[in-house]
């Protein structure tokens, strides 16, 4: 088999059938990737968060939760690009229509080698997204799912990053909590408008502790929230 040196990344494998999964890691291995192999949707959230691959192969049907469950839930917390894999090309068609948040989708039978063409693409493209800056020293990096203040990347959770891309987009436009609930939970999950809050702390305390005055997220009593460069809120390099 062909190998690829320059497309080297980790893949999670999620597929139910041990001989497809055996033939798509051989294949994997040849072109340079490391893989891991889950085959139990009930499994995929935890050996995602230990394993932290830099794309998902996402099986439709899988015994425990499915993949559009999956999908979402993987979304939810990360913008690492995911393939769905289906047996019947009309899911297709139903997939696209929920907007489960895939970067592509792959129809069953299919050529282990376009499967490794369809990995090398959307990695490149994923790789490639540069990092947004903001003007103030922070760069948002979506390819990478990162926040950058000078160069050096913020220790951020999947949410607080999300919180943070949401509020430095627009600075000085004030968010309020459920205005920011649907830009940090994209699953629409339910949970209580003051989790935010709980979220906006720990994002102040990761700033503060990276050089940036807590002033640089203003709250806005009664109605949310802000971000505020820290040159215009005053501060000093």
């Amino acid at each position: 088999m062909k190998t690829y040196p320059d497309s080297p990344g980790r893949v999670l494998v999620v597929e139910d059938e041990p001989r497809l999964a055996a033939v798509l890691r051989d294949y994997l291995h040849a072109a340079g990737y490391a893989s891991d192999w889950v085959a139990d949707g009930d499994a995929v959230m935890d050996a995602f968060r230990t394993q932290r691959p830099e794309l998902v192969l996402l099986d439709l049907m899988l015994p425990g939760r499915d993949g559009v469950d999956l999908c979402r839930a993987i979304r939810s917390e990360s913008e690492v690009p995911v393939i769905m894999v289906t047996a019947r090309v009309e899911e297709i068609d139903r997939l696209l229509g929920l907007e489960v948040g895939a970067d592509d989708y792959i129809c069953k039978p299919f050529s282990p080698k376009e499967v490794i063409a369809r990995v090398g693409v959307v990695l490149r493209r994923y790789r490639h997204t540069p990092p947004e800056r903001m003007g103030d020293g922070l760069s948002i990096d979506e390819a990478g799912n990162r926040a950058l203040l000078q160069g050096q990347a913020l220790d951020l959770t999947a949410v607080e990053f999300r919180l943070l891309r949401t509020l430095s987009k627009s600075p000085g436009r004030v968010w309020s909590r459920e205005q920011l609930l649907d830009h940090i939970y994209e699953d629409h999950r339910v949970v209580t408008d003051r989790t935010v809050d709980s979220h906006i702390r720990n994002l102040r305390r990761k700033l503060r502790d990276a050089g940036l005055p807590d002033e640089s997220v203003r709250s806005i009593y009664g109605v949310g929230y802000s971000y505020e460069p820290p040159l215009a809120a005053g501060a000093t390099e």
